[in-house]
């Protein structure tokens, strides 16, 4: 459910890994509320009750289905994403999430009560082998072969499966007579219940790696793409980990564990410094992937190693559910408002090499009675100065140079200047996680230079200098950014930018000139770019420039068919759309090729080289006009060359996209 639902929604909110946040936040919270009420089922009513209760809500849950959500729920432009998320979610799918999150906790109780010789916390090994499976199962068998629409139809059909059986677990679990034996039961009642600081201790070791889990993903979205199998595969491990851990205690091995457990610290902390510089995809997720299992497996081998007994079973869960809801909460609802820049990564990490040392010291037998001697207080206090440091340290390092450091839903912006050889080389830039969004020489002769991406020998400076230039042009932006683009307005000329981020709009105002010396006309619309081209009347736009990065990638909303259609709608009949597709990691031009194809354009590449004195990257410009005597302008047809296609590539819908296959 999770990626489907996740992926469904995506195109609503701007293609941004923060949905995938709010979505794990909801998945968390939910759980809790699931492990809530088996909680309160299994203590506060009868077998009987329980039962009838559970199978109405099972029964009550089916006329959700299918699990689609309402159009209704798209946002108009400038409303808070993260609150309209999570309503979206408790509307369509939020009855059966939560009956699913509460199997767990509910069959092994009446398996437990039904069964004195059982082990139900092999139980919870096999439900987190189930879900692992289904989320490894979904990049490779689901997404490349079924339409996102027929994913919902299916999964809701399973769902109905699962209902039927889930009515006959409550059946035997709660109709049927206990089996448990007069010496079990004893045994049972003498069990003495958890103290409150062993507690503590099961809340804070899932609150972590849940924590961490989340800060993984959101970092290798940000910076690469958000794609379903970067939200899986962290993910993935942390369910892993469960399974590991729970089965038995042959997998976890503390002192092994520990040791691996400074060098993930010291992994992570390399990844976060040289993280896009010249690593390859592989070599940056293999290092997060790897320091993700260890964190998870040392925290979910210590949480294992401090179990109650079954009796106490759903309020352990409890604990572990609540762990989790808080570390979703820290990353996906209290970092992004609290902290200016994504520190909360770094310290997750402090605190998950802390706390394995502060169980170790009370702890270190199991739950039974905690170790009261103070002798390794001084070496727990010393780790922790130690950490502390570090982290502050990791902080002020991070900030850098930077001018200004603003956070919100969308991501982190900073503005960082830099003085360059000279004077006239002094230059101001705005990023967006390892990304440059736009550069500016803070010299007055040279500000209204355009740089980076946009310079004249690129696609887009070429189509800006050598189509329709005879008379003014308008001119539509997707993407903002520090508005370099402005800088080929002249007077007349009409440019009109959709930017769906608001920290965006305030930060090309106040901390550039762009904007202001653009000489055209000048209008920035608060808003996803599909959503506003979607709803506007035709703008007649002799240029439509498509530069919308979200991390590394423009989201894979703005490359479908039923978008393409939107753009040549808006487009005067001699008009050209310009994407930006310069990406790290994904090749994105055989899928404009076939959209372009599908729709009888013709679509050619422009690959422009760099120049450190300009300020100017190297950039990759598909250039997709309405008229083919486009190509035959000389600056053009020059530089732009036709697009290599992949075989087999099936064409991108809103029902069906696949990043997986355009990975370089």
């Amino acid at each position: 459910m999770q990626p489907i639902i996740a992926k469904v929604i995506l195109p609503w909110f701007g293609g941004t890994a923060g949905v995938w946040t709010v979505c794990m936040l909801f998945f968390q919270v939910m759980l809790l509320a699931g492990y809530l009420y088996a909680y309160w089922s299994v203590r506060g009513l009868g077998p009987r009750a329980q039962g009838v209760l559970h199978i109405v809500l099972l029964a009550a849950s089916l006329l959700l289905l299918p699990m689609t959500p309402a159009e209704t729920w798209k946002p108009s432009g400038a409303e808070e994403p993260t609150l309209r998320i999570l309503g979206l979610l408790a509307a369509s799918i939020g009855l059966p999430y939560f009956l699913l999150s509460t199997t767990g906790p509910l069959v092994q109780a009446w398996y437990a009560r039904t069964n004195c010789n059982g082990i139900p916390y092999r139980l919870f090994a096999l439900s987190n082998l189930g879900s692992m499976l289904a989320l490894l199962s979904y990049p490779a068998l689901v997404e490349p072969w079924l339409a996102t629409r027929l994913q919902t139809q299916w999964w809701s059909v399973l769902y109905g499966v699962f209902v039927a059986v889930g009515c006959a677990a409550a059946v035997r679990g709660c109709f049927h007579g206990a089996t448990a034996s007069p010496s079990g039961e004893a045994a049972a009642e003498e069990a003495a219940p958890p103290r409150w600081d062993l507690q503590l201790l099961w809340v804070a070791l899932a609150t972590c790696p849940s924590a961490l889990m989340l800060a993984v993903t959101h970092h290798l979205s940000k910076n690469v793409a958000p794609i379903p199998f970067l939200w899986i595969l962290p993910l993935g491990i942390y369910l892993l980990s469960f399974i590991l851990c729970f089965e038995g205690r042959r997998w976890y091995n503390r002192d092994w564990y520990l040791k691996l457990l400074l060098a993930a610290f010291f992994g992570f902390s390399y990844g976060l410094s040289k993280y896009g510089e010249t690593a390859s995809l592989a070599v940056v997720v293999s290092i997060f992937a790897a320091g993700l299992f260890i964190f998870c497996m040392v925290c979910h081998g210590e949480l294992a190693g401090l179990k109650p007994h079954p009796r106490y079973l759903t309020s352990f869960y409890l604990m572990c559910s609540l762990g989790g809801a808080l570390g979703g909460a820290f990353v996906g609802l209290v970092a992004p408002y609290l902290f200016a820049s994504a520190y909360e990564i770094r310290i997750i990490l402090a605190a998950s090499t802390f706390l394995p040392v502060l169980v170790l010291w009370r702890y270190p037998s199991g739950p039974s009675e905690p170790v009261r001697k103070p002798q390794g207080l001084w070496a727990v206090a010393l780790l922790g100065a130690v950490l502390l440091a570090y982290l502050s340290f990791q902080i002020y390092a991070s900030a850098g140079n930077a001018q200004l450091v603003v956070r919100n839903f969308f991501g982190v912006l900073k503005v960082i200047d830099s003085e360059g050889a000279g004077e006239r080389d002094a230059t101001r830039s705005m990023t967006h996680g390892v990304i440059n969004h736009g550069e500016q020489f803070l010299h007055p002769d040279r500000r209204r230079h355009p740089t980076t991406y946009f310079g004249p020998p690129s696609g887009i400076g070429l189509t800006m200098t050598h189509h329709g230039r005879q008379a003014p042009q308008r001119v539509g932006v997707i993407g903002l950014g520090a508005g370099v683009l402005a800088t080929y307005g002249r007077p007349g000329d009409y440019y009109r930018f959709y930017e769906i981020n608001a920290h965006v709009i305030d930060v090309a105002r106040s901390h550039f000139t762009f904007l202001k010396d653009c000489r055209a006309t000048v209008d920035v619309v608060l808003a996803d770019g599909r959503l506003a081209l979607e709803r506007e009347p035709d703008q007649q736009f002799d240029i439509l420039a498509v530069d919308a990065f979200s991390g590394d990638a423009i989201p894979a909303h703005l490359l479908t068919r039923e978008i393409f259609g939107s753009y040549f709608r808006h487009l005067k009949p001699d008009g050209v759309l310009a994407l930006h597709v310069s990406s790290t990691y994904l090749d994105l031009g055989p899928v404009v090729e076939l959209a372009a194809r599908d729709l009888g354009r013709e679509a050619r590449i422009v690959d422009s080289e760099g120049d450190d004195a300009q300020r100017l990257f190297g950039a990759f410009w598909i250039l997709v006009p309405n008229h083919r005597a486009f190509f035959q302008l000389p600056a053009i047809s020059r530089v732009a060359r036709r697009l290599e296609t992949r075989p087999g590539l099936r064409m991108w819908t809103d029902d069906y996209s696949n990043l997986l296959r355009i990975i370089r």
